[in-house]
């Protein structure tokens, strides 16, 4: 598990102060599991099991709303990977665009991987179609090497 830093919390606190909210304990504690999870693209759900354990108190629209405000300021990112669910992430501000996913589906396992894999098609892209782009997300569907 990762350990959450305060300098992490401390941009969180600014970008949540320039838009006009605070952090709440609700909204640490939340932040703090998806932080501590990093890398397992964890559900509402899940997030919901593992924060009522620090903070039993929470409720699941506690969660979901808090979730979609961090979503809105760009703290969080939204992931779906076509299985019904939608899995959360924290935003890496120092880099460009989202990350790219590998997805088992035998066992549903999730791959990130490093690095853009895309910069030269987007140059042509935009340059062929004088469109700008500011982000993608790509998702590759195959088996993992433990369901080989």
């Amino acid at each position: 598990m990762s350990k959450v830093s305060s300098s992490q919390i401390d941009r969180l606190k600014d970008k949540l102060k320039l838009n006009g909210y605070k952090l709440t304990p609700q909204r640490r504690a939340i932040v703090n599991i998806i932080i501590e999870n990093k890398g397992k693209h964890l559900t509402a759900e899940e997030l919901y099991d593992l924060v009522k354990i620090e903070c039993p108190e929470i409720g699941l629209a506690t969660v979901y709303r808090t979730i979609q405000l961090l979503e809105e300021i760009g703290i969080v990112y939204k992931l779906s990977l076509d299985d019904g669910c939608n899995r959360y992430e924290l935003v890496n501000e120092d880099q460009v665009h989202q990350h790219h996913h590998l997805i088992c589906t035998k066992c549903g396992k999730v791959i990130e991987v490093e690095g853009d894999l895309l910069d030269s098609i987007e140059k042509k892209l935009e340059t062929k179609y004088k469109f700008k782009i500011q982000n993608h997300s790509v998702k590759f569907f195959g088996i993992c090497d433990k369901c080989i």
